[in-house]
């Protein structure tokens, strides 16, 4: 399907494409996230792409993000620590790879319209997660242990890999909260393995989406998510470097209303 662009967003899509990537990254970089969230409602509401074919180009400028983001956080968190957390990181990859793969073939086969409405309702949860999960600054015990904590763990990995997949995002706003509330984990190591869970997962669903004719639309607009990517890196690092200023009081209520309106056009999206 041939994409329709705005006039002014297509004679100048490098630039738009490069700082639309640079805002979201940005937004992404302040709450230590790649931002992914944000890029969808902007690649379908401004750059008028279709919800599956949005999805694809946002998963795959995501594992740029990602892949990315991992050896940036070494001097934080090292990659022993992540190694040493290998359990908690296979308990979740059990279920999130398993979701990932049924989420891309759930979307794949689903109609747009409907596509769009659950899109929709996913942003709103992840911004209702934003406001009252993404602040959990303190590691905890584990609410569980042994079989039920595993068990738990699997459902949990399953269904972030299903809205990972519906939304082409890494699921780090989730998996943070996952790793913090039934795994215990401190915060930034919490970051460091919801990055590990991440990439694998994603691989999954990007692999069961090259499956779908909706793949062509990365071949069709190469350039178009390399200039994107770039402009999302430039922003997450400019985001980390303003983490801090912006007070968590302030930064994730907008943060989080500006989810909610990009829900409600998604939803009004034809």
């Amino acid at each position: 399907m041939d994409q329709k662009f705005d006039t002014n967003v297509n004679t100048q899509r490098p630039f738009w494409a490069f700082g639309g990537g640079a805002v979201i990254g940005t937004l992404g970089g302040l709450i230590g996230l790649g931002g992914a969230e944000f890029r969808l409602p902007l690649l379908i509401g401004v750059f008028r792409f279709a919800a599956l074919e949005a999805v694809i180009l946002n998963k795959a400028m995501s594992l740029v993000v990602v892949a990315s983001a991992l050896p940036f956080r070494a001097a934080t968190v090292p990659f022993s620590a992540i190694a040493s957390n290998w359990p908690i990181i296979v308990n979740l990859l059990a279920g999130s790879l398993l979701g990932a793969w049924f989420g891309a073939s759930w979307a794949v086969k689903m109609k747009q319209a409907l596509l769009y409405r659950i899109i929709a309702g996913l942003l709103v949860v992840i911004a209702a997660v934003l406001l009252f999960g993404h602040d959990a600054s303190t590691s905890s015990s584990p609410f569980l242990s042994g079989i039920p904590l595993a068990v738990a763990g699997v459902a949990a990995g399953f269904a972030i890999g299903v809205v990972a997949s519906l939304l082409g995002v890494a699921g780090g706003e989730l998996l943070i909260p996952t790793l913090v509330l039934l795994f215990g984990t401190d915060i930034k190591l919490a970051g460091s393995l919801s990055l590990a869970v991440s990439l694998p997962t994603m691989l999954v669903g990007f692999t069961r989406y090259s499956r779908d004719g909706s793949f062509s639309v990365i071949s069709r607009n190469k350039g178009f998510l390399l200039t994107m990517a770039a402009g999302s890196l430039v922003g997450t690092f400019i985001g980390g470097l303003l983490l801090g200023i912006v007070p968590s009081a302030l930064l994730l209520p907008m943060l989080a209303a500006i989810l909610v309106l990009s829900a409600v056009k998604v939803w009004q999206h034809r």
